[in-house]
């Protein structure tokens, strides 16, 4: 994939999973949404499973399973630091 594409996946993934548990902005979106195709990819491999879509629509849905996950563990930090501050 070439740049604009991982921008693209990542900003749709990031958005969507930041509309899901609460997003960082648009760019902290983008940047969440890269990582979680990183991240998703790690799960469904780990996991044994593939995506029940092929393409693009595929490589969506893992980035944005990994960014859910990316931000649930990402307030769950920064939640826990609120606290002890």
């Amino acid at each position: 994939m070439d740049l604009l594409t991982w921008l693209i996946v990542g900003l749709i993934a990031g958005v969507l999973a930041g509309l899901l548990v609460g997003g960082v902005g648009l760019i902290g979106n983008i940047v969440v949404g890269i990582v979680g195709a990183f991240v998703g990819g790690w799960i469904f491999a780990q996991l044994g499973v593939t995506t029940p879509f092929g393409g693009l629509a595929g490589t969506i849905f893992t980035a944005f399973v990994g960014a859910v996950v990316l931000l649930v563990i990402l307030n769950l930090v920064t939640r826990g630091r609120r606290r002890a501050v």
